[in-house]
């Protein structure tokens, strides 16, 4: 039986599975806040918070590791630009919950509490998906719930800038609500990036 003598990085999977989970944690704090009271939005966006800075670190830590790293499970660059991709998704479920903070929107409505359950669902998918990484036997159908979560977003996102430059509202109003809607939005385009690029990785390694 063929083997190397040079153990490769296995770590790699436990780094990338610990940034899911946080990217988890922070879209489960998201619904809860928008399902919440908008007293406690502060102490939601601080929550979601500190999980974006744990995801940072795990993500400089997978830098670090690269720079001491002889063997790899696969390619280096794909190795970092998927830790940069889940950070990605990470920053924007922040900025989300920040810009409503930011923009004092204390009204939350449907279009808004949609995004954050969808992105929630992706962050699932997303995990289940990291977790296959390293024996990737049914990785297809986490990555097809993935796009068609992603298609299910863009949906919303039309649904709700067609809504809301019918609707009469004062342009400040109009540019928070806009502003909001691409953060989400965005949020879920990232998710779909970490798809392709873990499809990218399957096909160059299997």
């Amino acid at each position: 039986m063929a083997f190397s003598l040079l153990p490769r990085e296995d770590e790699y999977f436990t780094f990338f599975s610990q940034m899911t989970e946080k990217i988890q944690e922070a879209s489960d704090i998201l619904v809860e806040m928008l399902n919440g009271s908008s007293e406690d939005f502060a102490k939601f966006t601080k929550r979601i918070k500190d999980a974006e800075h744990a995801c940072d670190e795990l993500g400089h830590q997978i830098t670090i590791k690269l720079n001491k790293s002889f063997i790899t499970p696969f390619d280096r660059e794909d190795i970092y630009t998927l830790s940069v991709a889940l950070d990605d998704v990470c920053d924007y479920i922040d900025a989300g919950a920040r810009a409503i903070v930011m923009y004092d929107i204390y009204e939350i409505n449907d279009y808004a509490r949609n995004f954050a359950r969808v992105i929630q669902s992706l962050a699932k998918e997303l995990n289940s998906a990291v977790l296959l990484l390293k024996k990737p036997d049914g990785m297809s159908r986490h990555i097809v719930e993935i796009h068609r979560l992603e298609n299910e977003a863009d949906e919303i996102y039309f649904r709700a800038i067609g809504e809301l430059f019918k609707q009469p509202t004062d342009p400040i109003s109009l540019i928070k609500w806009k502003e909001l809607y691409e953060i989400l939005e965005n949020a879920t385009d990232r998710c779909e990036s970490v798809a392709n690029i873990i499809e990218s990785i399957i096909l160059k390694h299997n």
